[in-house]
């Protein structure tokens, strides 16, 4: 089984220099720990390995979390920490009194409900980031560059991705990009996408919400792939997994927690007060969506009625994965009027906005970017527009608005 290098890497390592912890979030099976162990191995030191996984370990760390340091002595990697909170107290004594860069290396699983201890305890000691399943460019061996609309950028950037069919791209949604899968480890998907809806129903779910119904909420998690990149409707979600609808929201919450889906949220200003409140759905791996939604091959995907959802999912979660490998905060929203008037996604930076349509064609329309200049009116300035798509190579309208192959993100 082969070690699929991760673009976090360097990140990780240059914070260890400078911050005594670092927690590292994102969902299970994105190869958190694999990554963090193999680091360990780089690092030239003798760093502790334990996981909260292990029910007697969780509960000394929860019970004496001071003679569970004293066992696991820094540097150590801890696994799982969400399981026991009471640790970041003890953490932030150890490290105030130490101050050694790169003691203590923390994983969760369970992002936002970690994040509330992390920032109860450890403010300003603690470095923050997260780690999403495989981007394409990691899979490719490809360089980490977060996604931008600059030309010169681009243009210096395509040369290191290799160009694929549209059939090519399908099949790579369609395969998803859990490292398990894509490394061999579990060679049929279909038994790794079981397994781990399993695990998260008999492990996660329950830890955060109590008895659940496995079926309902298998059902729950197909009504939301199914509505991936649309709005939000939490009602149609409820009533196809026959749950309620406070449970509809928990559940989604949950999802969001555990890290296997992200939420755009439309944006809005003073200025633009037409806009709607709701946000847009997205999964981090399409492999989980399309195995969900039972598209039984790349070829059936690409041509069945989703297509057009999977590709945007797809090319949104590759950038935001783009800007999280770098160990930045992707700035991403979508807009949408009561007009009708919509925007796949605006990507903020550099105090411009920069408007992005998604579309499944490789020769795209050029009338497809006049909605752009409903962001003319924002405060902030326009940039450089693009239509992704299926393009075999960079392109451009005009000065203002580029062609760019979802390949190339």
């Amino acid at each position: 089984m082969e070690y699929i290098r991760r673009h976090l890497e360097s990140r990780i390592l240059e914070l260890s220099r400078s911050y005594a912890a670092i927690l590292l979030t994102g969902p299970r099976q994105a190869g958190k720990t694999t990554m963090l162990r193999a680091l360990a191995g780089k690092e030239g030191i003798e760093r502790n390995y334990v996981t909260l996984d292990d029910l007697t370990e969780r509960d000394l760390a929860k019970n004496d979390p001071a003679l569970f340091l004293q066992l696991h002595r820094p540097p150590v990697l801890i696994d799982e920490v969400q399981y026991a909170p009471e640790l970041f107290t003890y953490i932030k004594i150890h490290i105030d009194a130490h101050h050694n860069p790169g003691d203590f290396w923390l994983t969760g699983s369970q992002v936002f409900r970690l994040m509330r201890g992390v920032r109860e305890s450890l403010a300003g000691r603690i470095a923050l980031l997260h780690l999403s399943p495989l981007s394409q460019r990691e899979i490719v061996g490809a360089p980490c560059v977060p996604f931008t609309t600059d030309l010169d950028r681009l243009r210096d950037g395509q040369d290191l991705v290799q160009p694929v069919t549209a059939p090519e791209l399908f099949a790579r949604l369609w395969k998803g990009s859990m490292p398990g899968v894509i490394s061999g480890q579990t060679p049929d998907r279909d038994i790794f996408y079981s397994s781990y809806l399993a695990t998260y129903v008999e492990r996660d779910i329950r830890e955060l919400s109590g008895t659940v119904d496995a079926l309902k909420f298998s059902r729950f998690v197909t009504a939301v792939a199914a509505r991936c990149a649309q709005i939000l409707n939490y009602s149609a979600i409820a009533e196809d997994a026959d749950i309620d609808l406070p449970t509809a929201k928990a559940w989604v919450n949950i999802l969001e927690t555990l890290g296997i889906i992200f939420l755009l949220h439309p944006y809005s200003n003073n200025v633009l007060k037409r806009t709607i409140k709701t946000p847009k759905v997205y999964f981090y791996d399409t492999g989980l969506v399309c195995y969900m939604t039972r598209w039984s091959s790349p070829s059936v995907a690409e041509s069945g009625a989703m297509n057009g959802a999977l590709l945007e999912n797809y090319t949104v979660s590759e950038i935001v994965k783009s800007y999280q490998n770098a160990g930045l905060e992707p700035y991403l929203y979508f807009y949408r009027d009561r007009d009708a008037k919509e925007i796949d996604v605006v990507l903020e930076g550099d105090g411009k906005l920069c408007p992005l349509e998604i579309k499944k064609t490789a020769a795209p329309d050029k009338r497809l970017t006049r909605v752009f200049s409903v962001i003319d009116k924002s405060p902030l300035r326009r940039g450089t527009g693009a239509v992704l798509c299926l393009a075999d190579h960079l392109s451009a309208f005009d000065r203002e608005n580029l062609i760019v192959p979802i390949w190339m993100i």
